[in-house]
């Protein structure tokens, strides 16, 4: 499967040689399940996005420190290419940042929770089962970090996975989107280096829970596993 990684975001310049850019983190988390997939990244960031819907098999957005609600071009070009995506009925995860496109970009509306920081690693309970969430797990644990949250979903969504402080952790759209609020690609080193360098805007008390909760093991691979099978079966069904 040729998959596009539409990437939003870079790492900080100072995490970058302990942890690598995004790209790096997609390619290993993707690629650990499924070796013959050939990842082509677009810096939508930089205003580069496939000339073509067709020029990828299936898409993956990736998170931002940006907002879905800025102004900047690239988040306005990124709603429209989500929405001809979703015309072209072609496969697309959205992660974190791009979870929350996808509810934008349709009909949905995002905000700045009143909960405050999502940090550390969260857990969410499966709400509706399908045949590519294999294999099954009725709890998920995954590293998180936004403060927006999907707060009305797009017409045709239903919820996956949900848990007290973000209702829509995981939605999807018809049969070829799904929204995905945690980090699949983010490991718990990264995380706790990240809430490290963020302490002059998170409260201390929400980075002390983060922190200790990082003793559990995310989900990563079996997620990984979920969203690769969704989006084959998105190829398949345009086969």
């Amino acid at each position: 499967m040729k998959l596009g990684i539409l990437q939003c975001d870079d790492v900080r310049a100072s995490l970058h040689a302990d942890f690598g850019n995004y790209a790096a983190m997609f390619e290993t988390l993707l690629q650990q399940v499924d070796s013959t997939l050939e990842l082509h990244f677009y810096r939508v960031i930089d205003g580069h996005f496939p000339q073509h819907v067709d020029e990828c098999d299936a898409y993956i957005c990736s998170g931002s420190k940006w907002g879905v609600n800025d102004d900047d071009l690239w988040i306005r070009q990124l709603a429209d290419f989500t929405r001809v995506l979703y015309d072209a009925k072609k496969g697309l995860v959205g992660i974190c940042f791009g979870h929350q496109m996808i509810a934008k970009a349709l009909g949905g509306q995002v905000e700045r929770s009143p909960r405050g920081w999502g940090v550390g690693i969260a857990h969410a309970d499966m709400l509706v089962e399908h045949s590519w969430m294999q294999p099954k797990q009725d709890n998920i644990a995954l590293v998180v970090c936004h403060q927006d949250q999907v707060c009305k979903l797009p017409a045709d969504a239903s919820i996956l996975l949900s848990n007290d402080f973000c209702r829509y952790s995981m939605f999807q759209v018809g049969e070829h989107f799904l929204g995905l609020q945690g980090h699949p690609e983010f490991t718990r080193s990264y995380s706790a280096a990240l809430m490290e360098q963020r302490r002059d805007i998170i409260p201390v008390d929400t980075i002390n829970a983060a922190m200790t909760s990082l003793n559990h093991q995310p989900d990563d691979k079996l997620i990984a596993q979920w969203l690769l099978m969704f989006l084959k079966q998105t190829v398949a069904k345009r086969e």
